[in-house]
């Protein structure tokens, strides 16, 4: 692999605080090194907020509140909140450079999926808030009843590193367009992105105090979900994390929605058109490095195209270039961090042990440049295997055989898990019925990661708690009061 060079003049930044409309350092000076994952090059210092920063970020935000933001009509917070997204579109080639600098993932990606879907995020709610309606009803002469939304109040925003400006949004957005103000800790690993984020709200005519931006660790996250003066917690990450933040907003009783992990199935039965299964299963099992939430990493084919189908997909996956996210040619770039490299590697050497076959893959790539591993495919592990049961969350999937409806779907329901699955099949009949019995959030049927932002987005069991998109991101970041008035 050659040095990765970037195609567009974009320096990396160092990253602050933002505060209240400003942007600050830490009082006890502590930073950390934010590292390019595709070359171990430092990109930055990052400053490490403590627990002075919440308390000013939080006091900031409930100022705020109760300012203009606050008695701001919907309409004019409906503009602004477009004028993010669209300013997002004007700085996307930047935005997309420094994500793809932060994630190692492919540069392409970031500018097709990152950050155009950011924008449509802010694009979305900005109609969203026009357009959501409140229940009313009219008890015969009696009284007419209706409801009355208002903001929740100081929302926590906790994001992950996969897809750092996606997600990020995917919760700001909404936050703001219900009238909320928040504070918000992107992932250590990535902070490059928020850190922008924040000068085009103000940009934008975000009034001061209502974004706040506090980069940090994990003890940064755990003063903002203790705060006493927070009142809501928006979460995407690892289960443990989440069960950690439940514990901490206990005490307030703050309002929460996760979404956690997923060890997600992907169930091809013998009548499914097989050569566009193998396409779209290629990108569900390796895209953006196979750290997606979403990525369908327990593939169970039936028996009759069992092997029909390992030979075409393993096939297809052989071509998948590994290498410089910068270069076009690139399909998998280099794993986020050493940190997550090495859980990913600690996997393939379990899946030796368990006594699984490396049909492609089980290697590193360039390991004295980046943190790359190559497209792996695992068979010959059997349900109670760890890489079967466990979040590997990198471009590792193991494939095994079933067959009968019956069968599979006992050993795809048989998870912690509950966030999403495919199901692959021509029989309209089958695709209804057996996708009714999985115990997941969201089930696609030929297709993958195919998304309408206004249907409930979420997992069950230890896959999260509550549902994003629409009317569903609108329901928890208000609260309704209901008024009755007698006629």
């Amino acid at each position: 692999m050659q040095a990765t060079k970037t195609p567009i003049d974009v320096n990396p930044i160092d990253c602050s605080h933002y505060i209240n409309g400003e942007f600050v350092q830490s009082k006890n000076g502590e930073t950390f090194e934010n590292m390019n994952p595709a070359t171990k090059e430092v990109l930055g210092i990052v400053q490490i907020g403590g627990k002075e920063e919440v308390d000013n970020a939080v006091k900031a935000a409930r100022t705020a509140l109760k300012g203009e933001w606050g008695t701001m009509p919907a309409k004019k917070r409906s503009q602004i909140i477009r004028k993010i997204g669209d300013l997002i579109l004007e700085r996307l080639p930047e935005l997309a450079m420094l994500e793809t600098l932060d994630t190692g993932k492919p540069l392409w990606l970031s500018k097709s999926v990152d950050i155009d879907r950011a924008a449509n995020n802010f694009h979305f709610f900005a109609d969203c808030v026009t357009t959501t309606g409140n229940e009313s009803y009219q008890q015969d002469d009696i009284a007419i009843h209706y409801s009355v939304r208002k903001p929740v109040g100081v929302v926590g925003l906790i994001n992950p590193w996969n897809l750092p400006l996606l997600l990020l949004t995917w919760k700001l957005a909404p936050a703001l367009a219900a009238g909320n103000t928040v504070v918000m800790k992107p992932s250590e690993v990535t902070p490059m992105t928020a850190t922008v984020l924040v000068e085009i709200c103000k940009e934008a005519g975000v009034p001061d105090g209502v974004v706040n931006l506090v980069h940090g660790l994990g003890e940064t996250g755990a003063a903002i979900t203790s705060h006493e003066d927070v009142d809501a917690i928006a979460f995407t990450g690892e289960t443990v994390t989440g069960t950690a933040i439940m514990k901490a907003a206990a005490p307030t009783l703050k309002k929460l929605s996760f979404e956690l992990g997923g060890k997600n199935p992907n169930i091809i039965f013998a009548d499914a058109n097989l050569d566009e299964t193998i396409e779209t299963t290629l990108k569900s099992s390796f895209i953006n490095q196979g750290e997606v939430c979403l990525c369908g990493s327990r593939i169970y084919v039936q028996r009759e195209i069992y092997d029909s189908f390992l030979e075409k997909f393993a096939a297809k996956a052989k071509e998948l270039k590994v290498g410089d996210p910068f270069e076009s040619e690139t399909l998998v770039g280099a794993m986020v961090s050493e940190e997550h490299y090495n859980k990913v590697v600690s996997y393939l050497d379990i899946a030796k042990e368990e006594g699984g076959k490396f049909l492609i893959g089980g290697n590193t790539l360039y390991e004295e440049k980046g943190f790359y591993i190559e497209p792996t495919i695992i068979t010959g592990l059997n349900q109670d295997s760890r890489c079967v049961r466990e979040e590997i969350f990198g471009p590792v999937v193991t494939v095994l055989p079933f067959d009968t409806e019956e069968e599979v779907l006992e050993q795809i329901n048989d998870t912690h898990y509950g966030l999403s699955a495919s199901v692959w099949t021509t029989n309209v009949k089958r695709a209804a019925s057996f996708s009714a019995q999985i115990e997941a959030g969201m089930v696609w049927v030929n297709t993958w990661f195919l998304r309408d932002l206004r249907t409930p987005f979420g997992g069950m069991k230890h896959s999260g708690l509550g549902r994003e998109g629409g009317v569903h991101s609108m329901d928890f970041y208000t609260e309704q009061t209901n008024v009755t008035l007698k006629l």
